[in-house]
């Protein structure tokens, strides 16, 4: 794979992409990247409790596609959820508060690291068991379907995209999912962020076919590989499959390659992959990737972009001082949530 990101000729013509928007981009991916970052340093300093997924390297994935999408679509994440929240516009502050179990946090504390969610950003959750996003995504798509065909809703169509990891692909709700939302031309977008391993397996050895994209041919919806290194490549390729859901042609599946730098979680020691494969991933590292294309091509100075990158660490440090500050949930509010009023 390369290491330079090349953008074809007809993208900034047929998808409106510009300078502004590629910086855009770029702080997207810093403001994931750091926010991980910062959630590994308040873990191992003890402010952070149960198991933490980070996302590290898979931000080209988040930022490619969510980036793409319209305010009133829907994202499904997984237990590896903040990055995805952060692209779909919850503020940063209110995540990391939730991370720390504080009441300002998105989910009021409750959900902690696993389980993201946010109703005004139409973020509909992360999810602690691998697959439990995908019908979720399914139920969100369908209803966008029934607005416009019996509520005669006059919006553009709301697309539904739906996040979930290699090992998911072997789930039976995969394959049911799937085959609904071609049955039903479901506005849906299945993103497949192929990172190799499956906690400690390896995916080439969890599976019969490794090649997940043309999993789709079974059931008739277009199945695409991209590299998920190069958020130029994953924003292309998201516009086209956004385009077609909005306009009643059914789901797109994309299996976008992509590589965790850190462990399964903060409880893994990582000792299952080589150094060598590591360091080939982390030399393709897609942040790196798109700043050496914003200097490469002059849209930026490199002054603009080290100021970008204060303003993203400022922003998470304020997040950790509102998370801090916070107050802890109220005892007596303990089965406040459980049942809708």
């Amino acid at each position: 794979m390369k290491n330079k990101i090349t953008l074809p000729s007809n993208v900034f013509s047929e998808y409106e992409i510009n300078s502004q928007i590629i910086l855009s981009l770029y702080k997207d991916m810093l403001l994931g990247r750091y926010f991980e970052d910062m959630c590994a340093q308040m873990y191992y300093r003890g402010k952070m409790f149960g198991f933490v997924h980070l996302y590290n390297g898979q931000e080209a994935v988040s930022t490619g596609v969510i980036k793409a999408l319209d305010n009133e679509d829907y994202v499904c994440s997984t237990y590896r959820d903040h990055v995805h929240a952060l692209s779909k516009g919850v503020p940063a502050k209110l995540v990391m508060a939730e991370l720390f179990g504080k009441e300002t946090g998105c989910s009021r504390g409750r959900g902690g690291s696993m389980h993201i969610f946010s109703a005004p950003h139409n973020f509909l959750g992360g999810f602690a068991f691998i697959g439990e996003g995908i019908p979720v995504a399914i139920g969100a798509a369908f209803q966008s379907i029934y607005r416009k065909q019996v509520l005669n809703d006059q919006q553009p169509m709301r697309v539904t995209a739906c996040f979930f990891g290699d090992g998911t692909s072997n789930n039976g709700q995969f394959f049911e999912c799937l085959n609904m939302a071609v049955l039903w031309r479901l506005p849906v977008i299945f993103i497949v962020e192929n990172n190799q391993w499956a906690i400690g397996m390896a995916h080439h050895r969890s599976t019969s076919f490794p090649e997940i994209h043309k999993k789709a041919e079974a059931f008739g919806l277009p199945g695409i590989e991209v590299d998920g290194m190069d958020v130029l490549a994953v924003r292309e390729i998201a516009m086209a499959a956004i385009k077609r859901a909005r306009f009643g042609q059914g789901p797109t599946l994309i299996e976008a390659l992509t590589y965790r730098f850190r462990g399964h979680s903060l409880a893994d020691p990582d000792e299952l992959r080589s150094v060598t494969e590591k360091e080939a991933w982390i030399a393709r590292d897609p942040i790196k990737r798109l700043k050496d294309y914003i200097l490469d091509n002059s849209l930026f100075s490199e002054q603009q972009v080290n100021n970008l990158n204060s303003e993203v660490k400022i922003e998470v440090d304020q997040a950790v001082e509102f998370a801090i500050s916070s107050p802890e949930p109220n005892i007596q509010d303990l089965k406040k949530y459980l049942f809708a009023d």
